[in-house]
């Protein structure tokens, strides 16, 4: 089968190459899918599991992506809850080869069934994004109805999906980002907008949850802002600072079948959207994820048929 590959730590998206792998076999409780989009986040390309396996182990050349829709094709022993034929969509284990490739092996449980009205592209560009949303606000954060919540990168792939449930909760947004995201920021729900670059970061006043997904110094300086009781949320790194009254949060997405479904029918209808940019098929994949520009949206990978 075609895939992209990476053999070099290193080389960061540089180093990915198109070409032939064998394919994959459904082990106990797995299925294979034929997947027909593939999202992918550069930042994977830092993650230990990308290179080893879950005994430390080499295990290059590696398939990157772990975000796809697709079609299961293939049943392992003792799979329950998907059938042969299936559309379906989700995420692909951290420390397995992954989803740019025209089929990937997948632990059942973490897909879940695409309705037919979402095309497999839409359907490639929510695993991640809105996984990290909805744990981070739900789980982790416990937003509730009224509260406040500041959004770093809301014009970002996680922000755009954070402001738009955190806004369906009943929640009041801040967005922030650089001064061209404004638009999109706003566009995605957020009620405000500020500009990192230019705005005073504390006019933002005390608010009930920080969700974070730039660390460093917008992440420290955020946590003075966290009211008593609040939440510092983050996905960028184990914060350093934390709220003097509150709760500071480091978090990795994880599958989770019903929350996949509960984001499905919010695109279905028309609560959710999510923000892909270019849209490329596998031929061109490693030019894709080496643009000359920086990208707005998410970038998918096609792989066969969308229609079948």
């Amino acid at each position: 089968m075609r895939a992209i590959t990476v053999t070099d730590p290193n080389a960061g998206t540089a180093g990915m190459t198109l070409g032939e792998r064998p394919e994959p076999h459904a082990a106990e409780n797995d299925v294979v899918v034929r997947v027909r989009a593939s999202g992918f986040t550069p930042g994977e390309l830092t993650w230990p599991g990308t290179w080893t396996d879950r005994a430390g182990r080499d295990r290059t050349p590696s398939i990157p992506g772990h975000e796809l829709a697709g079609v299961v094709a293939s049943l392992g022993y003792g799979t329950t809850g998907l059938t042969v034929g299936q559309r379906v969509f989700g995420l692909a284990d951290w420390a397995r080869d992954g989803t740019l490739a025209e089929l990937v092996a997948v632990e059942a449980r973490n897909l879940a069934p695409l309705p037919a009205d979402i095309d497999f592209t839409t359907g490639a560009s929510l695993p991640i994004s809105g996984l990290t949303a909805w744990q981070g606000l739900f789980d982790h954060g416990r937003l509730q109805t009224g509260q406040t919540v500041l959004v770093h990168g809301a014009a970002g792939g996680v922000g755009s999906v954070v402001s738009q449930l955190a806004r369906e909760k009943g929640a009041h947004v801040v967005g922030t980002g650089r001064a061209a995201d404004r638009k999109a920021a706003l566009d995605f729900g957020a009620d405000e907008f500020l500009d990192l670059e230019a705005d005073d970061l504390t006019a933002v006043g005390q608010v009930d949850l920080v969700f974070d997904v730039i660390g460093g110094d917008i992440g420290e300086r955020s946590a003075a802002l966290v009211r008593p009781g609040g939440t510092l949320v983050t996905i960028a790194a184990p914060p350093e600072v934390r709220p003097a009254e509150g709760r500071a949060v480091f978090f990795v997405v994880e599958a989770d079948r019903a929350q996949l479904a509960e984001i499905a029918a919010r695109v279905r209808d028309g609560r959710l959207r999510t923000r892909i940019g270019a849209v490329h098929p596998l031929e061109d994949a490693v030019t894709a994820f080496n643009p000359a520009s920086r990208p707005t949206g998410k970038t998918i990978i096609t792989i066969g048929n969308e229609a079948g």
